[in-house]
Order: C-alpha cells, then sequence, then structure tokens
C-alpha cells in the first residue's frame, strides 16, 4: 500500500515536474504547441512560481498545522515575502503582486484579497496541492485549510478554485480513483458555483475526445488573461482524468491544453502523484527537478520539493496540530459566498 510520505512525495514532484513542462507553452493554443512540439514530453528548462508558492505553502502548515489562520499567511507574507522584493517579483500572479501591495498599505484579509480585483486568478489553486497533502483523504478539511491562505490573496472563485484542488488532492491522498477525486472537489464548492459548472462541463466534454471540446466548455472567450481559475481548475481535472490517473499521460494532456499551461500541468501533476506516489512521476523528469532558484520568492531558494513533502509527512505523522472543528471543516456556503462576483460574465 502507498504511504502517504510516498504520495506526498508524489504529489509535489508531479506539481514541479507539471510546472516545468508547461512552462514553455504558457498562453499558447493547443494548435501552436502541436506545431511547435508535435506533444510537449520533455522538460527543457525550470519551473515557475507554481512550485515556488506551493512550497511556501507548505512551510505555513509544516509551521501551524490545522491551527493556521488568515492572520499567520498574512503575518508571515510582511515578515517573509515582502521584506525580500526589492524589485519587481518576477513571474508572480496578479493576485499574489496585489496581495503584496495591499499589505504594504496596511490592509487585513480578507479585504487583502478583494481590493486588487484578481481575486479570480488560479494563484491559489497553483499552490492548494499541500493542504489536500496534508488532510489525506478529508477533503473538507483540505478545503478549509486552504481558504485561510485564500483569504489573504484572493476571493470568490479565486478561493473557490483552491478549495476544490485541496480537496481532490486530499482524496487522491486517501487512494481514491480519478473519477472519486473529481467528485471530492466538487463536493467541497458551491454547486452553482462558476468552478463547479466548468469542471462538470470539462468532464462531459472529455468524452468527445477533443480538446477543441473542452476548451468550448470551459475557456473564456476573448479574455486576454489566461489565468482564470474556474478554467485552470477545469482544464487540469480534465486532464488528470484522461490521464486515469497516471503522471505522465495527465501532465502531458494537460500542458497541452495551453492557456495558463504551467499550472494545468502542475495541478494535473499533483493530482496524479498523490494517486500514483513518488515512483509513478517518470524518472527523466524527476531528474530535471533541482532546488528552486527564489526568482520569484526569495525565502524559498534552494528548497527541493522532496525535502518540502518529507516535511509535511513528517508534520502530519505528529498529528498536525489541533484539527479544525467539525462544524467549521468544509462548508461550501461559505466559499461560495462571493462567488462569480469578480469574474467575467462570459465564463459564467
Amino acid at each position: 500500500m502507498t504511504s502517504p510520505r510516498d504520495r506526498a512525495r508524489g504529489c509535489l514532484l508531479g506539481l514541479a515536474a507539471g510546472d516545468a513542462l508547461g512552462a514553455p507553452a504558457e498562453n499558447l493554443t493547443p494548435e501552436e504547441i502541436r506545431r511547435r512540439w508535435g506533444r510537449l514530453t520533455e522538460i527543457e528548462g525550470g519551473g515557475t512560481d507554481d512550485t515556488e508558492y506551493a512550497i511556501y505553502a507548505a512551510s505555513l502548515l509544516v509551521r501551524h498545522g490545522h491551527t493556521l489562520t488568515a492572520a499567520d499567511v498574512a503575518a508571515a507574507y510582511r515578515a517573509e515575502v515582502i521584506p525580500s522584493v526589492t524589485g519587481p517579483m518576477r513571474g508572480a500572479g496578479f493576485s499574489e503582486l496585489g496581495t503584496v501591495e495591499a499589505l504594504r498599505r496596511g490592509l487585513e484579509p480578507p479585504l487583502t484579497g478583494l481590493v486588487h480585483n484578481h481575486g479570480w486568478s488560479d494563484g491559489l489553486a497553483m499552490r492548494a496541492a499541500p493542504y489536500g497533502i496534508f488532510c489525506p483523504g478529508d477533503p473538507a478539511e483540505a478545503a478549509r485549510l486552504v481558504e485561510q491562505d485564500g483569504l489573504v490573496s484572493a476571493s470568490g472563485e479565486g478561493i473557490t478554485g483552491g478549495r476544490a484542488v485541496a480537496g481532490a488532492v486530499a482524496a487522491a491522498m486517501g487512494g481514491a480513483a480519478p473519477q472519486e477525486v473529481v467528485d471530492a472537489a466538487l463536493s467541497v464548492v458551491p454547486a452553482d458555483s462558476w468552478t463547479a459548472r466548468n469542471i462538470s462541463r470539462a468532464r462531459e466534454a472529455l468524452k468527445a475526445g477533443d480538446p477543441a471540446a473542452l476548451h468550448e466548455a470551459v475557456v473564456v472567450k476573448h479574455y486576454p488573461w489566461t489565468d482564470v481559475a474556474p478554467e485552470a481548475v477545469a482544464l487540469a481535472m480534465a486532464a488528470f482524468l484522461a490521464g486515469d490517473g497516471e503522471v505522465e499521460a495527465a501532465v502531458t494532456y494537460g500542458v497541452g491544453l495551453g492557456r495558463d499551461a504551467d499550472t494545468i500541468g502542475a495541478i494535473a501533476g499533483a493530482l496524479a502523484g498523490a494517486s500514483q506516489g513518488e515512483s509513478g512521476v517518470p524518472s527523466r523528469w524527476a531528474a530535471r527537478i533541482g532546488p528552486v532558484t527564489g526568482k520569484c520568492l526569495p525565502v524559498v531558494a534552494g528548497r527541493h520539493v522532496l525535502d518540502v513533502a518529507d516535511e509535511l509527512a513528517d508534520r502530519l505523522a505528529e498529528g498536525g496540530g489541533q484539527a479544525g472543528a467539525p462544524a467549521e471543516a468544509g462548508k461550501p456556503a461559505e466559499a461560495g459566498k462571493t462567488a462569480g462576483a469578480d469574474a467575467p460574465a462570459e465564463g459564467l
């Protein structure tokens, strides 16, 4: 039986591999990806902010466990992230850039995730996997924890997308089958949310066997940015299902969809890695994953995802801190209070 430690290592290694494989395809169309690579299967360079932010999220869990609050996350940003930002945050997403400015102005969550008007972005979803690792078999608690992180930098569908990914990873960590993993994602978000509708649409469109059908089902046409959480999360879930939970099949399918390809690859890789364990990640990909450079988050420079996964597994084995109250864990309606309020209308 696959151990939690092995699944944790597979999850973060799969995330880093998907991030790195998808990086050169970010913002491209599936047609352009096919023209350049045919099928993108080999990692050419390093990862992006997706991996660095996931490492940072894991460090928060190692420190605070189940008692993590939005105030803890905001305090950590002020103590560790903001002092190291002396120039532009290279490669950071809109939501994180806006959050840093909001914190500098003295605002507190949830306002820090609301004032920058990019709360719908997939910044939380891209770093949600550690919360699922920390709550194996408990999607509701994983969703509750990731929302505490999300309140600092996201709002509405941005938080909902993070909850979906954390819940899905938690299910995969518990050994759920691929369809059950996606069901777990849907179980921790409001049924009438943009995220839930997109996941359901993507799952149905996947039956057509054509990436164009997936784009038609969930992509916001003519919108200039690709980091829309309901879109990226739905495409990543579809890739995970298309690969039947296998890491290479899921990730290569995901990055071939283009759009926010590194985030789609990272989420698909995290889900498949949690399902398969470390040995499920192709060895040629694993060999290309080194310590992160800290180009976006200097505070994590030199950290390797496998060491971070081991730290999470150790903290989990210790009990992880006091769990949140069952009555609070995974309340979908709370996550969806503002769902879609800041979203492009065409995606609803």
